[in-house]
């Protein structure tokens, strides 16, 4: 690996590289909803949703999801699973459940104040460094650095750090570089700025070079390593997962839905009964009837298979197969096994995969 370069902070224009960032930003910045004000609970909300989200796919739920819940009182008082209705399709669903579980604390601990502190705001389940850092700087004008991957990727090209960014122990690196370039008079915009530069111009494979207005304060520019940094060591390869999944209905056009367990992966959404394949037996269709006879006390007959789905997650991926079925016994329905009608499913939050297979459902009637 190429040696780390000696220039140091102290060797940057601090004033001329916050006068040339920020002028570009205040010109070039995108339009996007939560920047419209600074309410803490806004930039809160929008932060959690950008988490490992794209902005064009966030703006839209941003939007629903403050028409519903516009206020810390509004989501506090929230019942969970409407929570994770608004936030279908977005993913990652511990966040949703862990920013409502912060924001009751902030309605029964700070009467509905946003903190705006470092020690009580991180305190917050599911606040972290950067999350912290983005709402004090945004939304109260307090010079903490708020550190995420496009923030990494321009300071270290900027000022030639060649430390793995995949290493929790770099991000102390990062955030003291901010602290000394970060803007006192205007850290909100400062702080975006970075993320801008990063999202638009600085980008991960093809960085717009000619196009950056800082690119006179960037050593990776002058000596040409734009394309070698940041260091980043790659992921661990994914776990691929085979399974098979039914949508079974009753006499009475009712489809069988289960709840997941409060704890683990996409906790508390709804599902329909799905087995992971075992090779030792003969076919999917009776691995399903014997798992759902076990695990859900219901006699089924499946049917044909409406088609495949993928899913990605973060570390591993689901190859579903989908079929239909027929509900011919069900002992009983409990808290998390409910026969809903084609009206009440839609009340139910679903997870991606899990909507992909109700839409070959739909499809496959016509």
């Amino acid at each position: 690996m190429k040696e780390v370069n000696q220039n140091t902070i102290e060797s940057v224009d601090i004033n001329g590289f916050q006068d040339d960032l920020l002028r570009w930003f205040e010109a070039e910045q995108r339009d996007l909803p939560w920047r419209k004000d600074q309410d803490p609970y806004k930039v809160w909300v929008s932060e959690i949703m950008l988490q490992q989200t794209r902005v064009d796919t966030v703006i839209p739920y941003f939007h629903r999801f403050i028409e519903q819940f516009p206020t810390v009182k509004d989501l506090s008082e929230a019942d969970e699973e409407k929570v994770l209705k608004a936030w279908e399709g977005l993913g990652y669903y511990s966040r949703a459940r862990n920013l409502q579980a912060a924001v009751r604390e902030v309605h029964e601990k700070y009467g509905g104040r946003v903190p705006d502190t470092p020690k009580e705001i991180s305190s917050l389940k599911g606040v972290g460094p950067y999350t912290a850092g983005a709402i004090l700087s945004i939304a109260y004008g307090i010079p903490e650095p708020a550190v995420d991957g496009n923030v990494m990727r321009v300071l270290s090209r900027i000022l030639s750090i060649w430390d793995d960014i995949a290493k929790p122990s770099s991000r102390k690196i990062f955030e003291s570089s901010v602290r000394k370039l970060i803007s006192h008079k205007n850290p909100s915009h400062f702080n975006q700025a970075l993320m801008e530069l990063g999202a638009l111009i600085c980008t991960p494979t093809s960085p717009s070079c000619l196009l950056c207005p800082v690119r006179e304060h960037c050593t990776a520019f002058y000596e040409g390593t734009q394309h070698e940094l940041p260091v980043k060591t790659k992921t661990k390869k994914q776990r691929n997962v085979q399974l098979a999944a039914a949508v079974l209905i009753d006499d009475h056009e009712r489809i069988l839905i289960h709840k997941r367990p409060e704890k683990g992966l996409l906790a508390n959404l709804w599902e329909f009964p799905m087995a992971e394949i075992n090779i030792a037996y003969v076919s999917d269709k009776e691995q399903m009837k014997d798992v759902f006879s076990t695990q859900f006390g219901a006699e089924v007959e499946i049917q044909e298979m409406t088609g495949q789905i993928e899913h990605v997650f973060s570390h591993l991926t689901w190859n579903i197969n989908v079929y239909k079925g027929k509900i011919i016994i069900l002992e009983e329905e409990k808290n998390d096994l409910k026969l809903v009608s084609l009206e009440e499913i839609k009340e139910f939050p679903f997870p991606v995969s899990h909507q992909k297979i109700w839409k070959l459902y739909l499809d496959s009637r016509g």
